[in-house]
């Protein structure tokens, strides 16, 4: 008995035991390798000891350090000559530019004057949109060139030189940003999703040249050419070896067709071969008969076909382009409809259940306020009128973009009402009774209709009922829009207008420039404009009442010798926003970039670099929205500030009522004023109710970006409005400063403390 209990001890303590004694013989064996390690150190081919990082081997090889040198990192100190004058370091703003990251894919469409304004205009109209770089290239250009096509015109009309000249400009000025150059024809449709899924697919490593393969006419069996009419596909290391012998090819090979041309080349030079499938990977052509119809075509090969060739008019281009769209959004239809059955079979295994399923299926859930400062209102409208408008009135007329958008969401609902209950049931609308709308951020915009319905069944029997439908319009994938490139480099010139109210703020203004710009050397100067009423212009030989700021700008100048501030001194009653800018850009440059500031602005860097990021000449131009500071009479209350840096952003609101900030090139400017001269003839008055804004938003085709920008705030001060401006302005000015006064929160607890003072 004894002895079953010690087994059943033992038999316990095994597992320990074993496990004890097996570390403690690899501990063992370790030491000894380490100490034949020290005793043989490793020698390197050329007879010198190698030397390696770390402890154990720092602890191996010992020594005072006089034959062997120890890798230590170390802090180098940075050190700059006071002799030599001071450079700034430009960094990029992008990360993928510093470290050379290429965009994807650069298309090129080889076009003719004949075909210019009928086909490229149909390859334009059907695959522009999808790909961020495409360019025509033609020999000789017509009189006129259609409207958003970007066109290289050689200046021959011969096809391969025509096909010389497009490789060699497009390696000349594309070669070093894009991976992947896909060539194609006018007369080819091209299936633009699938070439770009195509080249996520294929490695850039390689030396690619893929597209429809073909046999040289009496040529070498195994070679083969890339038939220009179906399109091709080039990687950039390819573009890089082919360059160079791209005067070779040309003065050497003899062909008709420009696509034997430069398969002849490449294959002469490079060895490399047109394939038609790499990688895994298919390129799909299929050859359109003559007077083929489109939707008529039934085989597989022409359903798979990322290119199709010959296209001889436009309307097949549409009408290829139009079959090729619904089949694509058939496929996206119905993994829609496989992916929500699989979500619905997966949820039923999850600890929440078929409760925790969203509707739409796959679409994400609402969005869950945490206060009531967060809920989300409705919109209410019906089909006339929208009870929600953005001027503030309780009522106003469904117009545009809504109307548009009401009469889309209630022909959906009868669509889907239709497809549900037929062929039972067969609805027609009779009236929209009630129509909410609401956006969340987190899914998109969502819908509650209540409709007035005629329902007919198959007998032929009718009946009005109201039935509540609800629909989400849901967000869709995001798309990074293609912008111009622009730099942090470009100079800003800074104009600050002045009156005689905003003495008071001006020497905090001028103190942040010089701290913020001058001090850091950053790329931007200063031009004040002083605005004399008439009756101080006519004693401004007696009493200048700018005479202090003209004394402090003499003070910067003596403090940075190599800053020179100009002043523009205007004389007027009406401080107009548009006639200010007429006499500053007038002084100016057209490729200026201009800050419209104000006296209470902040200026830092930051700023100036999202100044300069966001404005593009000929493209868009920048309205931020600066924060504005609450009084802090009416939020501290007597208390001091909080002074975390994580809360700079706590006690103000963005003040959406202000315009006065504005970044944009004076090219656009004289642009857009050039239009609203001629709109409104001799009628400057019309100038007095109108800002910068207000110019740009009615008078140019350019991207207008109005955002809340963190890094502009601006302290608390009560603003003058000038009762003389427009109505709007003035209204617009009240606002700012009533708004800006203090949350609802501090407003509430000023007229409680004081409530309690009067009542005592």
């Amino acid at each position: 008995m004894r002895v079953s209990a010690l087994l059943g001890a033992l038999r316990a303590a095994l597992p320990l035991v074993l496990g004890l004694s097996l570390g403690c013989s690899l501990s063992l064996l370790r030491a000894s390798w380490g100490r034949a390690g020290a005793e043989e150190p490793c020698v390197r081919a050329d007879g010198r000891a190698e030397l390696h990082g770390g402890e154990r081997d720092r602890a191996g090889h010992g020594g005072d350090g006089h034959g062997h040198e120890e890798f230590r990192p170390r802090i180098v100190p940075y050190y700059r000559d006071p002799n030599k004058p001071y450079k700034k370091v430009l960094r990029t703003r992008y990360i993928q530019t510093e470290l050379g990251f290429h965009e994807r894919l650069f298309v090129a469409v080889l076009t003719s004057r004949a075909t210019l304004n009928t086909l490229a205009v149909a390859v334009n109209k059907t695959v522009a949109h999808h790909f961020s770089r495409l360019l025509y290239f033609t020999g000789l250009r017509s009189a006129k060139v259609p409207h958003g096509m970007v066109l290289v015109a050689h200046g021959d009309e011969r096809p391969i030189w025509l096909m010389y000249e497009t490789m060699y400009y497009i390696h000349q000025h594309f070669g070093s940003d894009y991976d992947w150059f896909y060539i194609m024809q006018d007369d080819t449709y091209a299936q633009a999703e699938q070439i770009k899924a195509l080249v996520t697919h294929l490695s850039i490593n390689q030396d690619v040249y893929l597209g429809r393969a073909e046999e040289f006419i009496g040529g070498d069996e195994q070679a083969r050419y890339c038939h220009g009419g179906f399109g091709y596909l080039l990687s950039r290391s390819l573009l890089l070896k082919l360059h160079p012998h791209l005067d070779s090819c040309r003065n050497e090979i003899l062909s008709v067709r420009p696509d034997e041309w430069l398969g002849r080349c490449i294959i002469d030079f490079l060895g490399i071969t047109c394939v038609s499938q790499l990688q895994g990977q298919h390129y799909h052509t299929y050859e359109l008969a003559k007077n083929a119809d489109p939707e008529k075509e039934e085989e597989e090969e022409f359903q798979a076909a990322i290119a199709v060739h010959p296209v001889s008019d436009m309307t097949t281009m549409y009408r290829l382009h139009k079959h090729f769209s619904r089949i694509q959004l058939e496929r996206a239809y119905q993994e829609i409809q496989e992916l929500q059955m699989q979500i619905r079979n997966l949820t039923s295994l999850t600890p929440a259940g078929e409760a925790s399923l969203t509707w739409p299926v796959g679409i994400n859930s609402p969005f869950l306020p945490k206060s009531r400062f967060e809920v989300i209102s409705w919109d209410y409208f019906t089909e006339q009128y929208l009870f929600s408008c953005l001027d503030g009135s309780p009522k106003c007329e469904l117009s545009g973009a809504s109307k548009a958008d009401v009469s889309d969401i209630i022909e959906s609902a009868l669509e889907q009402l239709n497809s549900r209950y037929q062929p039972l049931l067969r609805f027609s609308k009779r009236q929209l009774l009630n129509g909410y709308r609401r956006f969340d951020p987190t899914r998109g915009m969502e819908y509650t209709l209540d409709l007035l319905l005629e329902a007919v069944t198959q007998k032929g029997h009718s009946h009005v009922l109201v039935k509540r439908v609800s629909l989400v319009r849901p967000l869709s994938k995001v798309e990074i829009i293609p912008m111009p490139y622009v730099t942090e480099a470009t100079r800003v010139q800074l104009v600050l207008p002045l009156t005689v109210q905003d003495l008071d703020f001006v020497s905090n203004f001028l103190d942040m420039y010089a701290m913020n710009t001058l001090d850091t050397h950053d790329n931007a100067l200063l031009t004040l404009l002083f605005i004399y009423h008439p009756y101080d212009a006519q004693r401004v030989s007696q009493v200048d009442v700018f005479a202090g700021v003209k004394a402090m700008v003499g003070e910067l100048e003596k403090r940075y010798t190599e800053v020179k501030i100009p002043w523009i001194s205007v004389k007027t009653e009406v401080p107009s926003q548009v006639k200010l800018m007429d006499i500053v850009s007038k002084k100016h440059p057209v490729d200026t970039l201009f800050f419209l500031a104000s006296v209470w602005t902040e200026i830092n860097m930051e700023f100036l670099n999202r100044c300069r990021m966001n404005t593009i000449s000929n493209w868009q131009v920048f309205f931020p929205v600066h924060f504005q500071e609450f009084n802090p009479a009416l939020v501290y209350r007597g208390e001091q500030a909080a002074s975390s840096s994580t809360d700079f952003l706590r006690d103000g609101h963005f003040d959406r009522h202000s315009f006065a900030e504005a970044c944009f090139y004076n090219s656009d400017y004289m642009t857009a004023r050039t239009k609203l001269a001629a709109d409104i003839l001799d009628r400057d008055e019309v100038l007095e109710g109108m800002e910068v804004f207000d110019v740009f938003l009615h008078y140019s085709g350019l991207h207008l970006f109005r955002a809340v920008e963190p890094g502009l705030v601006q302290k608390y001060a009560l603003r003058s409005c000038n009762p003389r401006l427009s109505e709007e302005l003035y209204h617009r000015c009240v606002l700012s400063n009533l708004e800006g006064l203090a949350s609802r929160s501090h407003l509430a607890m000023a007229l409680f403390e004081q409530e309690q003072a009067n009542s005592t």
